[in-house]
Formats: C-alpha cells, sequence, structure tokens
C-alpha cells in the first residue's frame, strides 16, 4: 500500500507541536520547585498546596477524552489553537493570583485547557505523518521534547525562581502560546471526521463522573491510605463506568468509539503503557523521596540528579526509530525491558547511606530499557485507529497515562508505607509523639527527628531512613518482576508485526496485527 510522504512543511509543522508539548511536561516540574515560595506568599495551607498540585491533573485527566473527540469533531487545529490562546491567558492569571483560591481555580483551567492540547498533537502527527516510518520518528521527537521538558524543569525552575517571584513559573507558556498561535495557521493542516456526529453532551459528563472519582480515590490512597471517602470514588467510578460504556455501545456515534478495542494491536498496546506507567510512577515516587529525605538533598539537587533518566530515555525513544526499520518491535521492546529490569534490579541492593548510585543507575537504566515500549507501543496505538479517530485514540493513551502514574503511586506507593512501617525499629527512649509522627511516614520522621535533641533525633532519623529504603527495595523487586513479565508477554503478543520499514503482510480486522500496524 502506497503512503504519502511527509514534505518540509510537515516537518516544521512538527516543531510547531513540540512547543505545547514542551511546555506542558516543564511546567510539571517547575511548579514542585516554586510551591514553597508561593504558598508562603499566598498563605496557602497543607491541604489548599495539596490541591494547588492535583487539580491541574484531576482536570486534565477527566477532559482527555471529550477533548480528544471534540477535536475530531471540530477540527483538531481549531482546537489546539484555541486551547493555546486560553493556556497563555489563564497561566497570566495564575501568575498573578492573589490567594490560593485563585490560584486553585486558574490551575483547574490549565488543565481543562491543558487537555484540548496534548491530543490534538499526537492526532495531528498522525494525520501529517502517513508513512509509518516517519509517523514513528514524528512520535519519537514528539516524545523527546516531552521528556526533555521534564529535564529541563528543574533547571529552568531554578534559574527563574533564583531571579524572579513564583509567578514567572507559570508566566513561562505564554511565549510558547503566542509563537503557537502565529505559526499554527501556516504550518498545521486541519483535519476533522467528516462524517461524524454532534457532541453527546451526557456522554461527556458521564466521562467526567467516571473518570474524576477514581483519579481522586488513587491519589488520596496514595497519599493517606486506605479509608471509606477515597474507596466509596472507586466504587462510584466504576459504576459510573458501566452506565457510560453501556450508553457508548447503544450510540451511532459515541463519544468513545469502543470499536477501538476490538483491535488487538491497539488494546495490547495500550495495557503494556499502562503497566509501564504503574511501574515507573511507583519507583520515581520511591526515589525521588529518597533522594530528598534519606540522602537530604534539596528538590533542586534531586532534579538535577534525574536528569540522567530523561535524556537517555529521550535518546532511547529516538533511537528506537532508526531500529524500528530493520527489527521487529517484539524483539525491541523484549530487549529493552529485561534492560529496564535489570535496572530496577540495581535498586533492590540500595543502602541508606551510601545508595546514590544505585538510585540514579537503576532509574537510568529503567528509563532507557522502557524507551522502545513506550514509543512503539504508541506507534501501535495511533496505527491502529482510523485518521479520522487519531484524536480519540490518543486521548484514550493519553488518559491511560494518567491512570497509570495514579495507580502506580497509590499501590506502589502504600507498599512502601506498609514496608516502612512494619519495619521502623523506634530507639527506645523516644518520646510517643514523635514515634507516633514517625510511624505514618519518612517526612513526618524527618519533621519529628529535628524536633528532638542530639543523638535521639539523629537515631530516629537513622531508623526511619533504614525503613524508607527497605520500602524503596520492595518496590524495587516488584519492579523487576513486572518488566520481566512484561518482557515474555510483548515477545508474544507482538511477535507477528514487522519492522516499520517492511511492507505489511495480508490480512484485514481486528486479529491481523500486521496489517493493522502498517496501514491507514
Amino acid at each position: 500500500m502506497e503512503t504519502t510522504r511527509a514534505t518540509r512543511r510537515e516537518w516544521l509543522g512538527l516543531a510547531v507541536l513540540a512547543l505545547p508539548t514542551l511546555l506542558l511536561s516543564l511546567d510539571v516540574s517547575v511548579l514542585y520547585l516554586a510551591l514553597p515560595q508561593l504558598s508562603a506568599d499566598l498563605g496557602a495551607d497543607s491541604t489548599e498546596q495539596l490541591w494547588i498540585l492535583d487539580v491541574y491533573s484531576f482536570t486534565l485527566a477527566g477532559f482527555l477524552v471529550t477533548m480528544g473527540t471534540l477535536g475530531d469533531r471540530i477540527g483538531r487545529r481549531r482546537l489546539l489553537l484555541f486551547g493555546a490562546a486560553a493556556f497563555g491567558v489563564t497561566s497570566v492569571v495564575a501568575a498573578y493570583s492573589t490567594g490560593p483560591g485563585m490560584l486553585i481555580a486558574a490551575r483547574a483551567l490549565l488543565g481543562f485547557f491543558g487537555a484540548t492540547l496534548m491530543p490534538s498533537t499526537m492526532a495531528l502527527i498522525r494525520n501529517m505523518f502517513r508513512d509509518p516510518a516517519q509517523m514513528g520518528v514524528a512520535i519519537g521527537v514528539w516524545f523527546a521534547c516531552f521528556m526533555g521538558g521534564m529535564a529541563l524543569g528543574p533547571l529552568v525552575g531554578g534559574a527563574l525562581l533564583s531571579s524572579f517571584w513564583w509567578g514567572s513559573a507559570f508566566l513561562l507558556g505564554v511565549p510558547f502560546m503566542a509563537l503557537l498561535l502565529v505559526a499554527g495557521p501556516l504550518l498545521l493542516p486541519e483535519y476533522r471526521d467528516p462524517g461524524a456526529g454532534r457532541l453527546d453532551l451526557t456522554s461527556a459528563v458521564l466521562s467526567l463522573a467516571m473518570i474524576l472519582p477514581v483519579v481522586y480515590g488513587l491519589k488520596e490512597i496514595a497519599r493517606e491510605g486506605l479509608a471509606v471517602l477515597p474507596a466509596a470514588a472507586l466504587v462510584a467510578g466504576a459504576g459510573v463506568g458501566v452506565v457510560f460504556v453501556r450508553r457508548q455501545r447503544r450510540l451511532a456515534d459515541p463519544l468513545l468509539d469502543l470499536r477501538l478495542f476490538a483491535n488487538r494491536p491497539f488494546r495490547r498496546a495500550l495495557l503494556t503503557t499502562l503497566a509501564l506507567g504503574v511501574v515507573m510512577a511507583g519507583v520515581s515516587f520511591t526515589s525521588a523521596l529518597y533522594l530528598q529525605v534519606v540522602r537530604g538533598l534539596s528538590p533542586l539537587e534531586a532534579g538535577l540528579w534525574l536528569i540522567p533518566q530523561t535524556v537517555v530515555m529521550a535518546a532511547g525513544i529516538m533511537f528506537t526509530q532508526t531500529l524500528a526499520h530493520r527489527i521487529r518491535p517484539a524483539h525491541l521492546m523484549t530487549a529493552g525491558l529485561l534492560i529496564a529490569g535489570a535496572g530496577l534490579f540495581a535498586q533492590v541492593w540500595t543502602d541508606p547511606a551510601d545508595g546514590l548510585a544505585h538510585v540514579v543507575i537503576g532509574l537510568t537504566l529503567a528509563s532507557l530499557g522502557i524507551s522502545p515500549t513506550m514509543a512503539l507501543s504508541m506507534n501501535l496505538i495511533l496505527g491502529a485507529a482510523p485518521p479520522e479517530k487519531a484524536g480519540s485514540a490518543a486521548s484514550i493513551s493519553e488518559t491511560g497515562g494518567e491512570f497509570g502514574v495514579a495507580l502506580g503511586v497509590a499501590t506502589l506507593g502504600s507498599l512502601t508505607a506498609y514496608v516502612y512501617r512494619t519495619g521502623l525499629a523506634v530507639p527506645p527512649g523516644t518520646p510517643a509523639a514523635a514515634e507516633q509522627a514517625a510511624r505514618q511516614g519518612i517526612v513526618e520522621a524527618a519533621v519529628a527527628a529535628g524536633r528532638l535533641p542530639g543523638p535521639h533525633g539523629a537515631d530516629l532519623l537513622d531508623a526511619a531512613r533504614t525503613a524508607f529504603t527497605s520500602g524503596l527495595t520492595a518496590v524495587a523487586g516488584v519492579g523487576t518482576a513486572v518488566f520481566l513479565g512484561l518482557a515474555v508477554l510483548t515477545a508474544f503478543a507482538f511477535r507477528h508485526i514487522p519492522p516499520t520499514g517492511s511492507a505489511p503482510e495480508t490480512g484485514t480486522g481486528p486479529d491481523q496485527e500486521p496489517a493493522v500496524a502498517a496501514t491507514h
């Protein structure tokens, strides 16, 4: 089947699409550094600080599916440019917020408008690059920009906050969005599904009522442990999910086309990326706490030690696209996951006093190892969807990523907390109040230890660090097992898919992986 190869205009358009991608990932790490300063200036209490951090991901996850489908209906470039303009204006509002409530509302709107940007960029890539090999390279560039933004975040944030006030972290996005608004109409094509019907508002409301309680419940369980309210939120979200799925099956023009899930490459790639997100979110969560609380590094110093993992992941994604022209995806995924498993196995041997190398090297190898699976899974997800459903497919993938992160922090974070609490050996003579605080978590233990005199504080902190390191190694052991299991599963699940540079094998239907992956 002949495909239309991209021209210079498409490649310049890809550079334009990289702008919101770079910004959205950079914004995440910048805000973590800005939080202490903005909380002091605005007088935000601990609950308000959590909402400032979390409300963005809540609204982003909640609206991804709706916005991906809306872009398919009204035009992906139109939705992208609208989102860019609104995101830029809202960034200014956030930067000049006068109180915690105003900032929380601005962050909620930023999540809403961010949901218009992410699926639109991926869907436009699917439309602009019809050649499978070129689409793979374009997706690699997109991922590299996403990871590059995360790597630059601590450096850019540290530079901004050392010279300007916390609002500069939000203003960073304004010139990016202005450039997108100028260059987008010149370089990006418009595309929408000509046969799409009207957006079903009832389904949009149901999708929100399904996703938001689940994300909230997972985050709260990760933060406070299992309790009635987050558990009820999970049950409520699942119940609404059943209603949502039944409605989609009845509608002639559903908000979410469930036929996408009948495609085996799409379904398998989606589940694979979800599993990757769960493991890496949990491992990254425990590793970041280890660097800052156990090793005593500042947020900026910890961020600098995490840069190698981001750099090798971006490089691995780009290099994968070159290898994918000659090597089957199953072989690349399997080899990468074995490397990732070896990296997490290195973390199993982390020591509380001298484990910095184990954590950094382990994360770096794990990030390098998952890069082929990340890149090729996205290739399969977008390649398995027809062009008119690209926005919906991209939004499903990104929503799955949000669920993976929330689920990973909740489950593996809970495992860390369990191992920490059961393994904490509180030194004799520790005051009851300090012991009670220390059993809540490593952060609380560090605060309680700082209030104790002399050796009592040092002994309690050493015990907490030892217990938390045991939790980190337990998570690393689970991650190792999951990655090794995924290596075996991907070897079989994707074994029939040819390299992107080869001709597709003949076949049609949901069970024909090679034809699905290499056509459309």
